[in-house]
């Protein structure tokens, strides 16, 4: 694909942690995937806030904490899968965790995430993720 075929892909990433948003910031707009460097890209603090992002505008990828302070992120990540948000088409899912033990993987995957990524990640594997569920996504 090249920049011309590819449409703009539409980021949000949910982290209640400051440092952890601009590190996502930084790291999507140094990309050198030009997909990826010229989405547009929102960020959001809280399940609430992700909720009201994604009523406001179409989100291709979302990055998703799994711990907020209003609740979980694997909640937010099921409304998605089941279609009990009202969003359509959902965005494809990255769980962003610590917790990265086996079972909280599984549980990421079963409540509708597209990919798992364990903090701390390098930005060439949250790049390659973004990637590859952008590509799967667009396929579907």
């Amino acid at each position: 694909m090249t920049d011309v075929d590819e449409p703009t892909l539409r980021l949000l990433a949910v982290d209640d942690d400051p440092v952890n948003r601009a590190l996502l910031r930084a790291i999507v707009q140094r990309s050198t995937d030009p997909l990826i460097r010229n989405s547009v890209y929102r960020e959001a603090a809280s399940l609430a806030a992700a909720r009201a992002a994604l009523g406001d505008q179409p989100v291709d990828v979302l990055l998703l904490d799994i711990h907020l302070p209003d609740g979980l992120g694997l909640d937010l990540a099921t409304e998605l899968r089941t279609g009990r948000s009202g969003r359509s088409p959902s965005p494809a899912v990255i769980a962003l965790t610590a917790s990265v033990l086996p079972a909280d993987q599984q549980a990421a995957l079963d409540a509708g995430c597209d990919a798992f990524l364990a903090k701390p990640y390098s930005a060439s594997d949250l790049l390659a993720v973004i990637r590859r569920v952008a590509e799967a996504r667009r396929r579907d």
